[in-house]
């Protein structure tokens, strides 16, 4: 990148549909990218083989920001307070590894604000942040069909009863912080 404010967050917060949402409402992010990550499969995965849950992949969104805008630590603030990080490979009514909390970063100086509001949060919770926080892997963008996903099917039943919620959450606890 040129840019030496932009920055990358690859994050999985159960389904990439739902923290895609969140993200693309957030100040100072310029673009995300729903994928996989994290996975031990050859090659390219499709949406139906992370689905099975065998390739060991999850449902991630790489959030390309600029961290003259917001920081890192605020993303993952905003992440961990916008989905539920202390159910293993669960979100709601997604279950499977493919739908597990988890920051991948990119660097020492990520892996260690990761670390920390991981510990700043904790007390929040009454059960145990479970996020899982591993470098980078390899990347695979999702399918053209899930990018954007809500903003192209706002009227589709997961989008009303799964996103919507989220969505609410983040524009009551983060209104200065959004477009």
């Amino acid at each position: 990148m040129n840019n030496k404010s932009l920055q990358i967050a690859t994050l999985g917060g159960g389904c990439f549909w739902c923290t895609e949402a969140v993200f693309q409402e957030v100040k100072g992010v310029e673009k995300v990218v729903s994928g996989y990550a994290g996975g031990n499969a050859p090659g390219k995965p499709t949406y139906r083989e992370i689905c099975s849950g065998l390739t060991g992949h999850a449902e991630v969104i790489q959030i390309t920001f600029d961290s003259n805008i917001i920081t890192f630590e605020d993303i993952l603030v905003v992440f961990m307070t916008t989905h539920d990080p202390t159910t293993l490979n669960q979100q709601g009514a997604d279950r499977g590894t493919q739908y597990r909390s988890v920051i991948y970063y990119e660097n020492e100086t990520q892996h260690k604000i990761a670390e920390e509001v991981i510990k700043q949060i904790q007390p929040y919770y009454s059960n145990k942040i479970v996020t899982e926080i591993s470098p980078l892997p390899i990347f695979y963008e999702a399918e053209q069909e899930h990018q954007n996903y809500y903003r192209e099917n706002t009227q589709q039943g997961y989008c009303s009863f799964v996103i919507e919620p989220k969505l609410a959450k983040l524009r009551k606890l983060y209104a200065d912080k959004l477009k």
